[in-house]
């Protein structure tokens, strides 16, 4: 296919000039590249360098299964985009818009009169044996012209310059949202390649995406609530998915957002049930609906097949669609689309050869070490292509014999001979296979492709299996235009973005996300909490505090012991080997900071946060990933790093707890005032106030030498950045009466337990009224409640200390039901806004089943 020593060559157009002539003797390529080494060596580099920092501040992120490393791996992009001129794009996009249409008709015959099953133009064991094919969905009437709204296609330029698609996407395409970041990149980070070139823009789809959306609703609403429905955050797109949904205004939900209700789907928000009139999947059909496909999914609605059966919602694309996202299907498809289109095929499968047929079976058998060999549907995430040219002869033996015990499943695939695409790899220009996949969605009857596309090559030389999963890097794909009236335009593409956006609402949370913004908040103040005590405790302990020199051992037990209830890293310095510990405490702190897998530990909250922060990816400004990115690379490292100098884990907390404020400043000040910032807040003020609390309970209640108190006391106020204040307001010696005062009682002090609830008291109050009367909901009386109790408070009280007793009893018997009450709050919370449990009603009657 290639030469074995694969060319190399430097930026600069001297010898680009000698290696790829076929593309400077094009007239668009001469001009990118003529505008490229303008660029010069040194400042493409630079640039490149640029775009990778973009793409990672602007959270651009893809997820590698399987790779402990792989989770939001930043993604890749190539500087020099992949290129393809007027008279092509007309011969792809007029082939594209065949193909679905092709697929539609196909799709609807499958699951109606599956005519061309009965007349042989299709085999049998290629549908009725493919994952995809779910026979529950035969005979449900769907809205619209098109069944298929969406569809794209996997297509690779060949040496002789023809186009060939090796793959067709029909279940839930991916692709369309990184090709618009892409597109947006290279504008913002090297405008000077756009000069000269008349590059189409990609906002129409994205248009046409949106009304396609509102088409196949099942009313005539010119407002539809149309919602993208995600497997989460652990997907591999999962940044699309949201970006898609900031980009279109559509809500993005899991399968525990939405539920069936008198054969209806409905949102679960803050406010209650909202009817779900579309939903964008971007969800394997075979997870949506536990109840009717696959029981142990975890990721579906119960009960959806049965509401698109009553045609009181639409799924784009229908459950189902998989089946014809079907590499068996290629070989036939010549002959279908002369029956179903009388016309021949514009864009031409690659050459495939179904193994179920007897002649086929012994082409691939023979010729095996010559193709790529593909499995008709996939399982789990194990890749459905082996290249065949690249095993040794036992393992094409291996392959052989599993082809012939289940030869109807099996596909072999001619491997063609690609043409090369310039990259841009450590430096130099390098040839590299490259994928094209450019989409078509449903339009006013037809369809209407993207005019764009995302292109992947190989990371490595000469690897015609081209994955993101495996490596692969993206590029930009232009179309160039002889007309200048569609060509990209930065200022134009970023005002479609806004035109694109639904007329202003208030904004409605669904509940799963609602939730995880308020533990988004809880996460951020323990996060924050314990790596300011942490940080104190070691600082005491590096010290030793010589002030006190005669009580440092106790002083430093004290606050190691502390520290073990205060993060709940048991046993810790309290457990049976506490004693060694309390001597050598080093090993120890370091678990707690860096150990991810111990429960408690700053990594390990750490890492809830950062979960829970991907979760609602969508709600974060620019500055905001910035901030989150630059945090977990320093964070990582500090873990990675060997600690040898306590200085330089102080030093790594330093940074943590600058990073978080900047995070939660960054929110203060750019979040809307809505339910979103409502839940945010609410649940830092919830974590402040039990933090507060916890560390008073574990530091000030129990009585010890008057030096001791006052050392604990001081670390009270040097983790909550309260000390200066304590010297300003009171000019005096640290004393509990005072100390109590300022950290419980003082509505002027931020980091206070009254100024928390009396925030948290409003945000409680300021959520949706769920039920009619007058009497205070619960979580509203338990907000109240625990803010009333502060505000009666005595100081002196609970500062006196108890006759014959080692502990200031009034201080612990208050923080204990204060404790209490505030723990009680985020589960009433949940209960009444995340869960939305109700009695569910059966969804068959005893005709449906019969039917």
């Amino acid at each position: 296919m290639h030469a074995a020593n694969k060319p190399t060559y430097m930026i600069s157009q001297t010898n680009l000039s000698t290696s790829f002539q076929e593309y400077l003797d094009s007239g668009y390529w001469k001009i990118f590249f003529n505008s490229f080494s303008q660029l010069g060596d040194d400042e493409v580099l630079n640039r490149k360098q640029d775009m990778m920092r973009f793409l990672k501040e602007n959270g651009v992120t893809y997820n590698i299964y399987g790779d402990p490393l792989g989770f939001n791996r930043p993604w890749k992009l190539d500087i020099i985009p992949f290129l393809i001129g007027k008279e092509e794009w007309e011969t792809i996009e007029s082939g594209l818009i065949q193909r679905a249409n092709l697929f539609d008709l196909i799709l609807k015959d499958i699951y109606g009169e599956r005519t061309l099953l009965k007349n042989g133009l299709l085999p049998m064991e290629i549908i009725y044996n493919h994952t995809g094919f779910l026979r529950q969905c035969a005979g449900i009437q769907l809205p619209g012209k098109h069944h298929l709204v969406l569809y794209s296609a996997d297509m690779a330029r060949t040496v002789d310059g023809k186009i060939w698609v090796l793959n067709d996407r029909t279940q839930a395409p991916s692709g369309s949202g990184y090709a618009l970041e892409n597109r947006l990149t290279m504008a913002r980070i090297v405008p000077e390649l756009f000069n000269g070139l008349k590059v189409r823009r990609l906002s129409p789809y994205f248009h046409s995406l949106r009304n396609a959306l509102t088409g196949i609703a099942p009313t005539n609403s010119k407002e539809p609530r149309i919602v993208i429905l995600t497997p989460g955050p652990s997907n591999e797109t999962y940044f699309e998915h949201a970006y898609l949904s900031s980009y279109l205004g559509f809500t993005l939900v899991q399968g525990n957002d939405l539920m069936v209700k008198d054969n209806f789907v409905w949102l679960k928000t803050l406010g209650g049930l909202e009817k779900v009139d579309v939903i964008y999947r971007r969800l394997d059909d075979v997870f949506c609906d536990p109840l009717e496909l696959k029981e142990d999914s975890q990721l579906g609605i119960p009960g959806l097949l049965q509401a698109v059966r009553r045609g009181n919602v639409s799924i784009a694309n229908p459950l189902g669609s998989s089946v014809i996202e079907n590499p068996g299907l290629m070989p036939f498809l010549p002959a279908v689309a002369k029956h179903l289109l009388g016309e021949e095929l514009k864009l031409p499968s690659i050459a495939s050869w179904w193994c179920g047929q007897a002649s086929a079976l012994n082409y691939v058998l023979d010729n095996i070490g010559s193709l790529v060999i593909k499995r008709i549907s996939r399982r789990s995430n194990v890749s459905t292509s082996v290249d065949a040219t690249s095993l040794d002869s036992n393992q094409l033996n291996e392959l052989k014999a599993r082809i012939k015990t289940e030869p109807h499943l099996f596909v072999g695939q001619e491997k063609a001979n690609f043409a090369d695409s310039p990259s841009l790899v450590n430096g130099k220009i390098e040839p590299r296979d490259a994928l094209f996949r450019s989409f078509a969605v449903s339009n006013n009857g037809s369809y209407i492709a993207m005019e764009g596309g995302l292109t992947r090559t190989s990371g490595e030389y000469g690897n015609y299996i081209i994955s993101n999963q495996m490596g692969g890097i993206s590029k930009d794909t232009w179309i160039i235009s002889a007309e200048a009236g569609s060509t990209f335009n930065v200022r134009k593409e970023l005002e479609h973005v806004q035109e694109n956006v639904i007329t202003y609402k208030s904004e409605v949370l669904p509940s799963h996300t609602a939730e995880n913004l308020f533990w988004v908040g809880r996460y951020a103040e323990r996060v924050l909490g314990n790596a300011r005590f942490q940080r104190t405790v070691m600082q005491f302990v590096e010290e030793a505090n010589k002030a006190f020199s005669d009580n440092d051992e106790t002083i430093k037990e004290s606050l190691l012991k502390a520290l073990t209830l205060y993060t709940h890293t048991f046993p810790g310095f309290t457990g049976d080997d506490g004693e060694k510990k309390l001597k050598e405490p080093w090993e120890e702190l370091c678990e707690i900071l860096f150990d991810a897998q111990k429960i408690g530990s700053l990594a390990h909250n750490v890492g809830l946060f950062n979960r829970a922060v991907y979760t609602v990816r969508d709600h974060w400004s620019t500055d905001t990933w910035r901030v989150l990115r630059d945090m977990e690379e320093d964070w990582q490292k500090a873990i990675e790093s060997p600690q040898t100098s306590h200085h330089r884990i102080i030093y790594a907390l330093d940074n943590l707890i600058t990073s978080m404020v900047a995070f939660i400043g960054l929110n203060r000040e750019s979040i809307s005032r809505e339910q979103g910032w409502t839940l945010l807040n609410m649940g830092r003020k919830t974590e402040q106030s039990l933090l507060l609390i916890n560390m008073m309970r574990v530091t000030l209640v129990q009585r010890h030498d008057d030096q001791i108190e006052y050392i604990l006391q001081e670390a009270v106020l040097k983790s909550n950045e309260c000390l200066v204040n304590y010297r300003y307001k009171y000019r005096s010696h640290l004393k509990l009466s005072l100390v109590l005062d300022l950290m419980l009682l003082d509505p002027l002090n931020p980091r206070s337990l009254i100024y928390q609830l009396e925030r948290l008291k409003a945000d409680v109050s300021a959520l949706p009224k769920l039920s009619v009367g007058h009497a205070l909901p619960e979580h509203e009386r338990l907000a109240l409640e625990a803010y009333t109790m502060v505000k009666l408070a005595v100081k002196e009280k609970l500062a006196e200390p108890e006759k014959n007793s080692s502990s200031y009893k009034n201080l612990d018997i208050f923080l204990t039901k204060m404790n209490k009450l505030l723990y009680t709050l985020p589960n009433v919370i949940s209960k009444a806004y995340f869960m939305h449990a109700q009695t569910q009603k059966q969804l068959f009657t005893a005709n449906n089943l019969d039917r």
